[in-house]
């Protein structure tokens, strides 16, 4: 409606226009060598204006004309740009398809479209990957990494082939690199943290580490590994500190202590993680430079006070007591372990050795060793250091799994008993 109506009004105006023209008196006369032109005033607006459309028809093609190559140009660029932005988009799909031959197809009618931009020269380096040319994708990688405007692209696909054939040290200087072009990048912290864990560098990889198991792992194997004695001692402190029950932290830091000849205080060390978690690692550590037996019986006493109800206790004074002969005082520890809700196969294996021991070759010691020993088949699995990754069981702590090479993941537990199969 308001179309048709604004069509009426501009209807009315033109008419009113044109009668206004019509209306206009008076003549016109126009002398140009020796023509003379004689007309009515309308007439003569009417010639004006038509000359005036024509000048400008004249003007407007004449200035096309002019444009028309420029506009050429743009037409063939535009063209060009919607071919190459196929070509990139076909390129994506074959590298997401993994299909090395149309991704090298594709990725070099892109740049041949395009030219070398920041997209067309990453494409071109991973369809050169994914083919097997990793020579080509290093040059294009490196063309990529002295570019100011992608730099971190192509130190990123760099450090990327550096790790892929483990060459560590190219691999840690590309990445010092990469941090300058890019700081704060969480990729480039995750992969320098995996650098560090590869090459050892655990003080770095705790540095770099978020909080949590593995940064704990790292601090734990950083003061393990560092030769300065006392830079050693004050870092495994301070990870044994903030992780008291954590025993791989407290060892580290009693074994240190024990370096420099301060055995009452590694000992204390070791007797405050037992009060926070009992663990046969940290009584093993304990007991290891003392050979007197009867030594043996007094120091798990004493590490035993830490927590005297606890089933670990139990079975630490068990062992010992029995190791010194001592089968009433070890039976007694052993029924407190049981009572205190320890079932574990390690147990009733001592059992057996002292029921061995206790009654020797008699049919009453047979019998009740074979119970233990039916007992221990259908006991619960010890515990034991194992990768939650991968499940593989270590016979010691370790910071990095040798197996799947996953960090901080090796915890103390128990293997899975699924039915009758073990899982582990």
């Amino acid at each position: 409606m308001r179309r048709v109506i604004g069509f009426l009004i501009l209807c009315a105006v033109v008419v009113a226009v044109a009668w206004w023209i019509a209306g206009l008196p008076g003549d016109v006369n126009a002398s140009l060598a020796g023509l003379t032109v004689e007309t009515s005033t309308p007439i003569a607006a009417l010639a004006l204006a038509a000359l005036v459309v024509v000048l400008v028809a004249l003007l407007s093609g004449v200035i096309g004309l002019i444009r028309l190559p420029r506009r050429l140009r743009r037409w063939r660029l535009r063209r060009q740009r919607a071919a190459g932005d196929v070509a990139v988009t076909r390129t994506l799909v074959a590298l997401a398809a993994n299909e090395p031959g149309d991704s090298r197809i594709h990725s070099r009618r892109a740049r041949r479209l395009l030219g070398d931009t920041p997209q067309t020269l990453l494409l071109a380096a991973e369809a050169s990957r994914l083919a097997g040319g990793e020579a080509e994708a290093s040059a294009i990688y490196t063309q990529l990494s002295e570019r100011e405007d992608a730099a971190f692209l192509g130190l990123r696909g760099l450090f990327r082939q550096a790790i892929a054939r483990e060459d560590w040290a190219a691999a840690a200087a590309l990445a010092r690199k990469a941090e300058g072009t890019h700081p704060s990048t969480a990729w480039l912290r995750e992969e320098r943290v995996m650098l560090a864990v590869r090459t050892g560098d655990w003080a770095q990889a705790q540095t770099l580490a978020d909080p949590g198991a593995a940064r704990i792992a790292y601090a734990t194997a950083a003061a393990e590994a560092q030769t300065d004695t006392g830079l050693a001692t004050k870092l495994a402190k301070r990870v044994w500190t903030e992780n008291p029950g954590f025993a791989p932290a407290a060892v580290a830091y009693a074994r240190r202590l024990r370096e420099a000849g301060r055995e009452g205080r590694a000992f204390d060390v070791i007797r405050d993680a037992w009060r926070a978690e009992p663990h046969p690692d940290l009584a093993a550590f304990a007991l290891a430079p003392v050979a007197d037996k009867l030594a043996r019986v007094k120091l798990a006493e004493r590490l035993a006070q830490a927590a005297p109800i606890h089933p670990e206790s139990e079975l630490l004074l068990a062992r010992t007591a029995l190791e010194n002969g001592l089968t009433g005082e070890a039976r007694r520890h052993a029924n407190r372990a049981r009572s205190a809700g320890l079932n574990d196969r390690r147990l009733w294996l001592l059992v057996a050795d002292l029921e061995a021991r206790e009654h020797g070759d008699t049919e009453a010691g047979k019998a009740a060793q074979r119970d233990a020993l039916q007992k221990a088949a259908h006991a619960e699995p010890d515990p034991v250091w194992r990768c939650e990754a991968c499940g593989t069981v270590h016979a010691h702590w370790e910071a990095l799994c040798p197996v799947c090479h996953n960090a901080g993941r090796i915890t103390w537990s128990r293997n899975v008993r699924v039915g009758q199969v073990l899982v582990k």
